[in-house]
């Protein structure tokens, strides 16, 4: 199985931290969090992941490079004027994904003890074109599931009752199918891409993460509590 590593974003929230390094080679207790997302992934069957890089690319690269990629076959998309976000991250990188089969695309800003297997197993059963791993979570971003679990709208924008708020993980299966549709340019979000064909009737699915913890590092009291976790503190 492939992946897509999203690690091109320039953590400005971290500094001064990000001023010397990447936001994806945070130590969180002797490793990167870059290591514990391929680890993570390596685990669930991905034994071909594309990691995007903008900012330090050369200190992304030198890392993997003196960890042998970690025994996987590991490829770079360069985002060299400046990042393209997620969506325009993903389409740069689509030549990569040239198969059928679905494929993981995870923000290396994110620690999740979620099951991979079981995110997968549910995309592989839904016949939806992305399935997107969400959370009962506070956010400012959150988007609105019907009791399919079928993406319906964001939170704000979308009237219709009975609808589900659920925050997005950053994780999520992408079938390549999706890719073909994709007709955004330049710097876009993937999540404006799976509003705009839920709207047109695609199926992009929710899958509820029910897991013990989930959190990025997006600032420094929140990669603080990543560092408390993954030493077992309370």
């Amino acid at each position: 199985m492939k992946a897509l590593v999203f690690a091109a974003g320039l953590g400005t929230r971290l500094r001064p931290l990000t001023d010397s390094l990447p936001k994806a080679l945070a130590d969180i207790g002797g490793v990167t969090i870059l290591e514990t997302v391929i680890k993570k992934l390596a685990a669930a069957g991905v034994n071909e992941l594309v990691v995007n890089t903008h900012h330090f690319h050369e200190k992304i690269a030198q890392y993997l490079a003196s960890r042998n990629n970690f025994g996987l076959k590991i490829e770079l998309s360069r985002e060299e004027e400046f990042p393209l976000e997620t969506g325009g991250g993903l389409k740069k990188a689509a030549s990569f994904f040239d198969g059928a089969e679905p494929f993981f695309a995870y923000n290396s800003d994110v620690y999740s003890e979620m099951d991979l297997a079981a995110l997968s197993a549910a995309h592989a059963s839904s016949g939806a074109l992305a399935t997107l791993a969400v959370r009962d979570r506070p956010s400012k971003r959150r988007l609105l599931f019907g009791g399919d679990m079928g993406l319906r709208g964001r939170e704000g924008e979308t009237g219709t009752p009975g609808l589900r708020p659920l925050a997005f993980s950053g994780i999520q299966v992408i079938s390549p199918e999706l890719l073909k549709k994709m007709t955004e340019e330049g710097v876009f979000s993937i999540t404006a891409v799976y509003l705009r064909l839920a709207a047109a009737g695609e199926k992009i699915k929710g899958f509820e993460d029910k897991s013990p913890f989930w959190s990025d590092i997006g600032d420094p009291a929140r990669l603080e509590t990543v560092r408390r976790r993954a030493a077992g503190e309370p």
